[in-house]
């Protein structure tokens, strides 16, 4: 009798299991079932008569055709959108083909796939404005960012050096990585704007304060070099110098655990997502107080890396009066995701200052139309070369796009990146 009580047991244990079983399986079919069925290794979905859908951008141009594995007959179309739509071998790890996969798939949970009612994914970029901005990188290696900061829609997403899906040929380095979402690098001064709003939010007398560049201030017993010699100066006028020995004294104000907090609070330091394809995280090293090295992390050297488009979040939500709009590939109509990164104040106080470096000390004339509002950055790298950068915003209600440029060992942030943000931008807004 008690061998059967067992064997019930066990039998009723095993019943337990299969249902508990069961039900998470139904659960994680329901809510994964389209990404199982566009993982990359289900063959039968890619064959010739699956259910794969069509990639097209905001003015329904054809990107790629998944059904048929094809791409945009464009040779430049196909190149400078390479990284965006990736491939079908999933060699670029966050392009739309390997990432949205599911939203290509026609798939119902009880039909399965179907291929009369295979999607057409729209994409909120501009195909052409991407020929744009990869025409304007020559070749270089770096990346162009422009999204729209009132409704988050990424207008222009480039990556350099890129290739043709159709015809590979010799591959060159770093062609499968999009710099703009999945690389960081030493940001310069466009990090300023990070202490920037730090200094704002923390120093009471910040408008009170003004600070002297001799050239050059010695910290912790080192020098400590600016790039020229700016006198006594306001808040607003080293920003627009880009002055690094007033950052310096910033950063030493501030301290090591508030620039920390900033670097984090603004981003710059997390791994962010664009409708579920990931960024890469920056990194913000805390040095002691008193040392060069925390004056240089403040400054944008030191040990700091960036991702370009922690910098485009950043330049948006300032536009934006401190609401970030996440940015977005696919729209979001009346349902946005916003973050909160800057109070309304701040941000109004870093635009005016922003607009200010381009009238001070860009020249409106270099950007001739377009009432923008930037900063430069020339990143040391350490072997005798300079990242260029240019981050910002336009201060128009018709055109609001925010904008990030950066060009890896590019030269100067004004002269190269701003160039390349200048001729993107004067298409984005003729268009």
């Amino acid at each position: 009798m008690k061998k059967v009580k067992n064997r019930a047991g066990f039998v009723l244990l095993l019943a337990l299991l299969c249902i508990c079983g069961l039900g998470v399986y139904c659960y994680r079919y329901v809510t994964q079932g389209s990404d199982w069925v566009a993982w990359s290794a289900n063959a039968g979905l890619y064959s010739a008569d699956s259910a794969m859908g069509k990639v097209v951008d905001r003015n329904g141009v054809l990107l790629a055709d998944a059904s048929a594995k094809s791409y945009s007959e464009d040779y430049t179309t196909r190149v400078s959108n390479y990284h965006l739509v990736g491939d079908y071998t999933g060699n670029v790890g966050t392009g739309v083909l390997n990432q949205l996969a599911d939203k290509l798939t026609g798939f119902n949970l009880v039909t399965g796939t179907y291929h009369t009612d295979a999607p057409t994914l729209e994409l909120t970029v501009d195909a052409a404005l991407n020929n744009t901005a990869y025409a304007a990188l020559a070749g270089r290696s770096g990346s162009v960012l422009v999204c729209n900061y009132e409704t988050g829609e990424i207008i222009c997403m480039v990556s350099s050096p890129a290739i043709d899906p159709t015809n590979p040929g010799t591959v060159p380095d770093g062609a499968y990585l999009n710099h703009g979402i999945s690389s960081t690098y030493v940001p310069g001064s466009v990090y300023k704007l990070v202490t920037l709003a730090a200094a704002l939010d923390n120093i009471d007398d910040i408008w009170d304060r003004t600070f002297t560049c001799n050239g050059s201030v010695m910290v912790e017993g080192s020098q400590l070099n600016c790039t020229g010699v700016h006198g006594t100066q306001t808040i607003e006028q080293a920003l627009a110098h880009s002055c690094n020995c007033a950052f310096s004294e910033l950063s030493q104000l501030l301290g090591p655990d508030i620039l920390a907090e900033y670097a984090e609070k603004l981003g710059m330091t997390t791994r962010h997502d664009i409708d579920g394809i990931p960024t890469a995280a920056g990194s913000y090293e805390k040095f002691e107080p008193g040392t060069i090295n925390l004056s240089w992390s403040g400054i944008g050297q030191a040990t700091d890396l960036v991702c370009p488009y922690s910098m485009l979040r950043l330049a948006a939500a300032v536009g934006n009066g401190g609401t970030l709009v996440e940015p977005t590939l696919l729209g979001y109509g009346t349902n946005k995701r916003t973050t909160q990164l800057l109070s309304s104040e701040t941000a109004g106080y870093m635009a005016d200052m922003m607009s200010y470096n381009v009238q001070a000390s860009y020249g409106t004339g270099t950007f001739p139309g377009l009432n923008i509002c930037a900063k430069t950055g020339t990143a040391e790298v350490g072997d005798g070369t300079d990242h260029a950068w240019f981050v910002g915003f336009l201060n128009d209600d018709a055109h609001p796009y925010a904008f990030v440029v950066q060009v890896e060992r590019g030269g100067g942030g004004l002269s190269v990146a701003g160039s390349i943000a200048n001729r993107v931008l004067q298409a984005a807004v003729a268009n």
